[in-house]
């Protein structure tokens, strides 16, 4: 029985070495650029080529060469074509320019190799973790677009771990009475931000845009609808949803709390359904820096020159979980997507062990009462 011709050909020329030929899709004739010292060396070459054409990757060799786009054009494709918040566009905008294409966009998409990506990153300063991290995560996220689209074969942002970054800041949650100083020491027209922010876990953004009809402080169960957020991008405010679908929630309001609303509803917001709660004096979105000069001396005034305004978002969520919140009550008082974040103030919570433990032997004492 006669032997079924092979892909291509294998001849051996004058010089004893081989050349290797074939036909491409397109009907053509075509040989090895180079000749083989072995016939296996030829049949190799002729077997890569075989694949291509059955893997439909093959390109005629008369065809130029590609020219691949550089990571800077294409990660300026990518970030145009993003529906991206204002603050988020921001802080994309700043990794690009100044953490990722300096040192990486001027290499083409394909020649991007996982030393590169190593070399780029411990080329980052030491001083500043987070942003590296968020940088190396905005890198990976766009060359992951860059695999989806067929631009690169894989990914070589494969460092474990690299996306993420100890906290700097240690948090150390204000106490009750401390709480009580800062209160005291701002503004009255601010106070009632300082309890919400605390005793709500809410967040400055979401804090400024509240509105006269957020607010439902009927006795039976008062609440605070969060909704919307501001934030503030270049010179100017954008309101917008929160930062997950999670962070549109009620939040229930400590029954503590309502005078110290009532009051404020009264004497420092307009009448209008639609007015703002905390309002700048002028009228419009409160500005951050306008509120932090009198927060920077409250705080200081507590004790606490380390306490950011954040942080009481935090001081709130771990006397939540203090209270045996579970850790879903906690997500969805917080506005959390993931039970990570919750996840800490818990931990948190049960370092306070000793604290309860005293105050439960005080309890004791006193015999209950």
């Amino acid at each position: 029985m006669p032997r079924k011709p092979g892909f291509g050909t294998v001849e051996m020329m004058r010089s004893g070495r081989y050349r290797a030929r074939y036909y491409g899709p397109d009907g053509k004739r075509y040989k090895a650029p180079t000749a083989f010292d072995t016939k296996v060396g030829a049949r190799d070459w002729l077997a890569v080529r075989r694949s291509e054409i059955i893997r439909q990757t093959w390109q005629s060799p008369d065809t130029p060469p590609a020219q691949s786009v550089t990571l800077t054009e294409y990660a300026e494709d990518w970030f145009a074509h993003r529906d991206l918040k204002a603050r988020t566009r921001d802080h994309y905008r700043k990794l690009l320019d100044v953490l990722i294409l300096p040192g990486l966009g001027a290499k083409p998409l394909t020649s991007i190799t996982n030393s590169d990506v190593r070399r780029w990153r411990s080329n980052l300063k030491l001083d500043t973790p987070t942003m590296n991290a968020h940088a190396y995560g905005l890198l990976r996220t766009i060359l992951g677009t860059a695999v989806s689209d067929g631009e690169i074969t894989t990914n070589p942002c494969a460092i474990r771990g690299a996306g993420s970054a100890k906290r700097v800041h240690k948090i150390r949650p204000a106490t009750v009475s401390e709480l009580g100083t800062i209160v005291e020491k701002m503004p009255e027209r601010y106070q009632a931000m300082i309890l919400l922010a605390s005793w709500c876990a809410l967040r400055f953004g979401e804090l400024t845009e509240l509105r006269r009809f957020d607010l439902d402080l009927s006795p039976a169960i008062p609440v605070i609808r969060v909704e919307r957020g501001v934030v503030r991008a270049g010179d100017k405010f954008t309101v917008t949803t929160p930062k997950s679908e999670a962070g549109i929630r009620d939040v229930t309001v400590p029954p503590h709390l309502l005078p110290a609303l009532d009051h404020h509803l009264k004497h420092h917001t307009e009448g209008r359904k639609d007015a703002l709660l905390f309002p700048a004096c002028s009228g419009g979105h409160l500005q951050p820096s306008t509120f932090y000069r009198h927060y920077y001396r409250a705080r200081d005034a507590a004790g606490r020159p380390d306490l950011r305004f954040h942080d009481l978002r935090h001081s709130g969520a771990v006397l939540a979980a203090a209270t045996g919140a579970t850790l879903a009550e906690l997500m969805e008082r917080l506005g959390h997507s993931t039970p990570q974040a919750a996840m800490r103030y818990q931990h948190a919570a049960r370092g306070r062990g000793r604290e309860i433990a005293a105050l439960l032997s005080k309890i004791a004492e006193n015999g209950g009462s």
